[in-house]
């Protein structure tokens, strides 16, 4: 992704906006209906002993997916970093709030193979985020948020 990757010093500045998208009630509903289905099924064949040490990792991994899968959004001055990718502002051309349905589209029928994704699919609203970079080919990128105008507002100040 050229330019998109993070520089090596990591000094960014400081933050105009963050926001980061961790899992939803729903998604952690299911999420633990479906580890208390296999304790469940552990206990009933084995015992009480593997079900409480097999309940125990259920829930480190739980844990370990819910923290890897959150999505971080950080503006500052001078660059745009969501996930493991940074941006400087000045390759940002243009950027549109997207609501669900446009969402959903801009990730289906109408995505680009070259765009970078960084969606959640819990996540209801994103922002496409179009890059102007010669080095680098990608179009746009497209981001889950759940504050896609608060995003654009941030975005759309000139000091960059």
């Amino acid at each position: 992704m050229g330019r998109a990757n993070r520089h090596k010093d990591l000094s960014y500045g400081s933050p105009l906006f963050q926001e980061k998208l961790n899992w939803s009630f729903g998604l952690w509903g299911f999420a633990i209906f479906m580890a208390a289905s296999l304790s469940f099924s552990i206990w009933v064949a084995l015992g009480l002993l593997p079900t409480i040490i097999a309940t125990v990792l259920l829930i480190i991994l739980l844990a370990l997916a819910a923290n890897s899968s959150a999505l971080k959004i950080t503006v500052t001055k001078g660059w745009l970093i969501v996930g493991p990718a940074a941006i400087q502002r000045a390759y940002i051309h243009n950027f549109q709030p997207l609501g669900n349905d446009e969402f959903r589209r801009a990730r289906g029928v109408d995505s680009d193979p070259a765009s970078y994704l960084q969606i959640r699919f819990w996540i209801k609203g994103a922002i496409k985020i179009s890059l102007r970079d010669p080095e680098d080919k990608t179009p746009y990128w497209l981001v889950s948020t759940n504050r896609a105008d608060q995003l654009a507002k941030v975005l759309s100040v000139a000091e960059h």
